[in-house]
């Protein structure tokens, strides 16, 4: 399925049943929910679906069982980064037999700190050993590395990476826009950035707080299509507070208190993290209602 037109891409939760196990049925659940709330695609098995916590196994059983439930309906990009090039090479190769798969997601490799040559090198390999195509993901916050736009913009040039999921800022985003063909998917990881990052040009965003603000946040980009760029500005600027409430605390506790909140079932996180306390939770739910009566 062609990715162009989903511009708001939910990076999803994976949700547990009371002993921290996958619940299949909270799952269809989950993904119903969302594709009739703003979704227009699904990142499965990405760093809000809790993808450090999975096993080898629960990771292709989630993408089979996801893969089936959404049957088309939306474009499905899945998780198959590590730091290990070679542990990736082998599990997005096994990714491949999936059918309804259209994309992945690799990260950069974490922890142990590859220079620009070595971060262009693993994509390089990855992309040489599989079919599918590959969307870069770039989050120095989480990995302490950083992909520089240079290097991302020389890795465009290979045939099957279609995109980076960006989280270096408008700056970052820019050079890579400027400097690469139309066709190559540039989408923030940054939620506060939705509004900017397509003004600029960006396909869009992969977001978290689509979980909650899936249908402003589509109906923000709708304005902007239609060139209604006062009301989608002022759209942002209301969702602004939302989304930062919804990154107070290590995500994606507070994405998920709050669907539990609102009655789509997605269970606790599993640890390192913790869940939202009572005060935390009080906090984000006041402002995600702050403007209604």
């Amino acid at each position: 399925m062609n990715l162009t037109n989903a511009r708001v891409i939910t990076a999803m939760t994976t949700p547990f049943d009371e002993k921290g196990k996958i619940d299949f049925d909270k799952l269809e659940n989950l993904i119903d929910y969302l594709l009739n709330n703003g979704s227009e695609g699904l990142v499965i098995g990405g760093t809000t679906g809790e993808s450090p916590t999975l096993s080898h196994d629960e990771k292709l059983d989630l993408y089979k069982k996801s893969v089936e439930i959404i049957n088309g309906r939306v474009p499905v990009i899945v998780g198959t980064g590590t730091n290990n090039t070679a542990e990736t090479i082998s599990f997005t190769k096994e990714v491949e037999s999936i059918k309804g798969i259209d994309a992945v997601l690799v990260v950069a490799p974490y922890y142990n700190k590859p220079n620009q040559a070595g971060l262009y090198a693993h994509f390089e390999a990855v992309s040489k050993n599989t079919l599918l195509p590959i969307i870069i993901y770039n989050v120095p916050g989480r990995t302490s590395v950083s992909i520089d736009p240079a290097t991302t913009i020389r890795l465009a040039t290979i045939k099957n990476i279609i995109g980076v999921k960006e989280c270096m800022g408008l700056d970052a985003m820019s050079e890579i826009i400027e400097n690469t063909t139309d066709d190559f998917l540039v989408y923030t990881g940054e939620d506060n950035l939705t509004f900017p990052a397509k003004c600029i040009g960006a396909t869009g965003v992969i977001s978290v707080a689509s979980h909650v603000l899936g249908n402003e946040m589509k109906e923000m980009y709708d304005h902007l299509e239609k060139n209604n760029l006062q009301e989608a500005a002022n759209q942002h600027r209301q969702l602004i507070p939302k989304m930062n409430s919804l990154f107070s605390v290590p995500s994606p506790a507070p994405v998920k208190m709050v669907l539990n909140n609102r009655g789509i079932a997605v269970g606790s996180v599993r640890l390192p993290l913790v869940d939202c306390t009572k005060e935390e939770a009080k906090t984000i739910l006041d402002s995600l209602n702050s403007d209604k009566k």
